[in-house]
């Protein structure tokens, strides 16, 4: 059997990725829409019920609530474009505040996990403070966050090209590292 993370990494971390280089005035908000549906959204939910066969709740709790992250920001985003339902930016403040809660949950059982994994998960969970920060008022901490979830999105990177890499070479090429907490 594959191992799914492989990909729901790769989704979630090439959507965080571009919307950084949104965040930060690089890039457009088309192309984010665009993975945040598939890639992001889509395959990562693939990849969490594939998690969820082979017994991993983390990773089935992880990349199916992830997943829907990106498909939920794409729907917002694309009401706000056709004036259906605006939400406002406290409007999105709440909802990264809804999911600064959930991050913590799965950041201190990301401890058990791996040391690459709890640190993605601590970049993930600085970045939504951040943001959270950024929508009630304080726009420059969005860009701010915009470079500091860069990180994040190479953490899950590195664990997915850790998955890969470690797979064909048949040995730790790309440590992640023992858990915090065992």
């Amino acid at each position: 059997m594959a191992n799914p993370a492989a990909v729901g990494l790769a989704g979630f971390g090439l959507t965080t990725l571009l919307l950084q280089f949104h965040n930060i005035g690089l890039l457009g908000l088309g192309p984010v829409v665009a993975m945040g549906f598939i890639f992001g959204g889509l395959a990562q939910m693939i990849a969490g019920f594939q998690e969820q066969k082979m017994g991993n709740n983390f990773g089935y709790s992880a990349f199916v609530a992830y997943g829907s992250f990106w498909i939920g920001l794409g729907i917002i985003w694309i009401l706000n474009i056709l004036n259906v339902y605006k939400s406002t930016s406290a409007d999105i403040g709440y909802f990264m505040l809804a999911w600064t809660l959930f991050t913590v949950i799965l950041f201190i059982a990301s401890l058990r996990v791996s040391k690459a994994m709890a640190i993605t998960f601590a970049l993930l969970l600085v970045g939504f403070i951040l943001l959270v920060i950024g929508h009630f008022g304080s726009p420059t901490f969005n860009i701010i966050a915009g470079y500091e979830l860069i990180l994040c999105a190479l953490g899950a990177w590195y664990m997915m090209a850790s998955i890969i890499i470690n797979d064909l070479a048949g040995k730790a090429v790309l440590p992640v590292g023992k858990p915090f907490i065992s």
